[in-house]
């Protein structure tokens, strides 16, 4: 009779020590690896320690959680940013060293926004089509999410009950609710904005064990949002009316091409890549029946190669769209991004070469898996090559082609707009010579993150001058930018794949435009071509017009370099004067 009560004391014992967490990106098994290789994986005891440093100084400086006032670049938005950019370290370095300093900094940085979420209403700046709680707009609440839900995991068996479930009731499940519910026009639609916006509330929703935020966040909201479209001033344009396509599973269906392009841009697929991963990661470990990692052919995986072939020879993206200028494969997203793809993929040797440059790697599974390599010497090259990226859902709705030669790097672009942040540039093109700009794209016209610049926003002449046709290095009929500038109408077509070419010497890309212009047909070739007598390969570029006699045609070239010579006169203005009234030539 005494055995019984001593074996029940001894089940209950191993269960209450059970760990269900962390079980989002990080898992126990995972962080007793990573505890067992610190001092044998250069790469990452170095990124441990990197994050390490930066972490003790936050904690050092206190905790602030301020009433959010400011748009991007003032005080509130940035130190609610450095909050959750900082929560999410501080809750690794606790699994992995085992520090209770950490976690008590997340807990009593969770505690403070807990006690101020209640008293908030909507952010007081009135300029996003869905005002955020901490930040002016939801999408940077969804941030917020994303990443503090990694924080909140890996503390979460470690939290008294108690606090646990207080976190729940007034924190978390009220502010999955407000990004998602309370903002369908936010939420429920296909666009980066969702992307982060499902994957924040399906990743907390995993945390929490609430099945309800999971469903929305895989499947989207049972909701129609009146009107036809609601435009944001990032500059989206976002048609809902009857639109039933929505959640995660719906962004990976329509956003990205079966070569893994993404439709609004190589700037915006880095910025989208870490909601995609991040969320497909937690739902690796979650939800194994999904498949995540396969789903669309493996289609995640082969997005970020899709993005790894969009830079130059530095890995700097090419500014096609609305793009900063200078985000490259550096940044934290794709630091991410090229981890994963490795681990989860074909453990390519390709990438840690990629990651060797990068300089450091993500405290996780994946992170750790190169790190091993790249310290067993594994690394190969890795070799960009010539290619076309198809775009659209089903890969037929126009393509980018992809140029190398030498040193010389080549991209046309024939895909589809792009969205909201798409620019009017059918046919345009762009060149490299290594990491150089020879034939330049604007990018566009914004200040990130600077207060004083319209709050980090999109300013008037993107719209006024960087979209315009007559910013890119393509043709201009009667100055009037393609699709007469309207976002709407360039949606409803592509540019067409005429002709792909990749060989050692000669490299083609050829592709038609039909619709940019009212009974306008273009046709525009382009190559590379060795030639053994010249020092750099030759670019070859061929542009056929069919149009009504009288048309006006502007074909600018921008050029990033000093014109020697030419071998016809060419007439110069004596007075500089704007060229026009509207569609950029008034710039």
């Amino acid at each position: 009779m005494r055995v019984l009560p001593m074996i029940l004391i001894l089940l209950w014992a191993t269960e209450a020590n059970t760990q269900d967490h962390p079980n989002l990106i990080l898992t126990n098994q995972g962080v007793q690896t990573m505890r067992s290789s610190m001092g044998e994986v250069p790469l990452f005891d170095q990124t441990v320690r990197n994050i390490r440093h930066q972490v003790d100084i936050q904690i050092q400086q206190g905790i602030d959680v301020p009433i959010p006032k400011d748009l991007a670049g003032g005080y509130t938005h940035e130190r609610h940013k450095a909050n959750f950019f900082t929560m999410q370290k501080a809750g690794v370095l606790f699994q992995i060293t085992g520090d209770e300093k950490y976690a008590v900094y997340v807990r009593d940085m969770l505690l403070k926004y807990a006690e101020m979420y209640p008293t908030l209403g909507k952010h007081p700046a009135t300029r996003s089509y869905a005002r955020g709680k901490f930040f002016w707009q939801c999408l940077n609440d969804a941030n917020w999410l994303v990443y503090t839900s990694q924080a909140y995991d890996c503390i979460y068996d470690w939290l008294d009950k108690k606090i646990v479930k207080k976190l729940n009731k007034e924190l978390f499940r009220p502010y999955a609710e407000y990004i998602s519910i309370e903002n369908p026009q936010f939420f429920n639609r296909i666009h980066n904005h969702s992307t982060w916006g499902n994957a924040g509330v399906g990743m907390i929703g995993l945390v929490i064990g609430d099945e309800e935020l999971v469903k929305w966040a895989l499947y989207g909201l049972d909701v129609q949002v009146p009107g036809d479209y609601v435009r944001d001033n990032d500059g989206g344009a976002i048609q809902l009316k009857g639109q039933k396509k929505a959640g995660f599973l719906a962004q990976i269906d329509n956003a990205f091409s079966p070569d893994g392009y993404y439709t609004e841009g190589p700037y915006y697929q880095r910025y989208a890549m870490y909601p995609f991963l991040i969320l497909a990661q937690g739902l690796a470990n979650q939800r194994p029946e999904l498949n995540i990692l396969n789903y669309r052919d493996g289609l995640l995986i082969k997005a970020v190669y899709a993005l790894i072939n969009q830079t130059n020879s530095a890995g700097e993206f090419f500014p096609i769209n609305d793009a900063q200028k200078g985000m490259s494969l550096a940044s934290r997203e794709l630091v991410n991004a090229v981890s994963m793809a490795y681990h989860f993929g074909c453990k390519d040797a390709e990438l840690l070469s990629l990651i060797e440059d990068q300089g450091r790697v993500p405290l996780n599974d994946s992170g750790l898996s190169a790190a091993k390599d790249i310290s067993l010497g594994k690394a190969q090259p890795y070799i960009l090559k010539s290619t076309e990226l198809s775009d659209g859902a089903n890969g037929d709705e126009g393509a980018i082609g992809i140029l190398r030669q030498s040193d010389l790097t080549l991209m046309m672009k024939y895909a589809k707009h792009g969205m909201g942040h798409g620019h009017f540039d059918r046919l345009g093109f762009l060149l490299y010579d290594g990491a150089k700009e020879v034939i330049q794209d604007y990018g566009s016209a914004r200040w990130v993150n600077i207060e004083h610049k319209d709050g980090g926003g999109y300013l008037k002449e993107n719209t006024s001058w960087a979209k315009q046709t007559i910013a890119h290095n393509t043709l201009v009929i009667n100055k009037d930018s393609h699709f007469d500038g309207k976002v709407d109408a360039a949606e409803e077509s592509s540019g067409t794949p005429y002709y792909f070419l990749s060989s050692d010497d000669i490299q083609i890309v050829s592709a038609k435009e039909l619709n940019a212009y009212e009974g306008v047909e273009m046709h525009r070739t382009m190559a590379l071509v060795n030639i053994e007598e010249l020092e750099k390969p030759l670019v070859i570029d061929l542009f056929a017009v069919q149009a009504s006699q009288g048309t006006r045609y502007d074909l600018p070239i921008y050029y990033l370099g000093e014109l020697m010579s030419t071998n016809q006169e060419l007439l110069l203005n004596k007075d500089l004067l704007p060229m026009g009234e509207h569609d950029g030539y008034q710039h």
